[in-house]
């Protein structure tokens, strides 16, 4: 028998106006990754621009293959960039999750980015459609991003540019980058 986890969500939430989309994520995403009933969670999560939280399955072992060797290829080829894994951005839709994110500004003090970093990868899940990965692309863009990068799951990496509607064969910010990586496919 399954164990159902209850969260109690508060009576009121003291959150700023939600004029101010940035403030309004900071302070939801300052609340989410300080409640203890949230960190026994196992999904994934996310929030929508209302500060609804969005919890998606945990992810498959070769989802964190995945993060890892493209992290990995990032700190190779761009050692003067950090890099930083499950990167949380504050978006105009909420606060949305980059796999792997690389930037070259110091961003580490922050608990979630008002800024996205220069390169925002994903790795595609069983459960990822396409219509929210073109989606999560764009408010990547919007957020700041130079690059927006997707790994399919057979390891095919695709990149975008923001100015770009169409796929490009390499990245111009690390254009060494491999067109695949290595992951077991399921």
């Amino acid at each position: 028998m399954a164990s159902v986890l209850e969260i109690t969500a508060p009576a009121t939430i003291d959150l700023p106006d939600i004029e101010d989309q940035h403030a309004f994520n900071l302070a939801v995403w300052e609340k989410a990754i300080t409640d203890p009933e949230l960190a026994r969670v196992e999904f994934r999560i996310e929030t929508d621009r209302y500060g609804n939280y969005i919890m998606a399955p945990p992810p498959r072992p070769e989802h964190g293959e995945g993060q890892s060797d493209i992290a990995f290829h990032l700190r190779t080829l761009l050692p003067h960039g950090r890099v930083i894994t499950e990167c949380p951005i504050s978006t105009s839709e909420g606060v949305k999750i980059a796999d792997v994110a690389w930037s070259t500004r110091a961003r580490r003090r922050q608990v979630c980015l008002t800024h996205a970093p220069e390169i925002c990868v994903d790795v595609f899940s069983p459960s990822n459609t396409r219509r929210e990965m073109r989606e999560k692309r764009a408010l990547y863009f919007e957020a700041g991003a130079e690059e927006v990068w997707f790994c399919d799951r057979a390891g095919r990496m695709t990149f975008f540019l923001k100015e770009a509607p169409e796929t490009l064969t390499a990245s111009r910010v690390c254009p060494e980058f491999p067109t695949q990586i290595d992951v077991d496919e399921p």
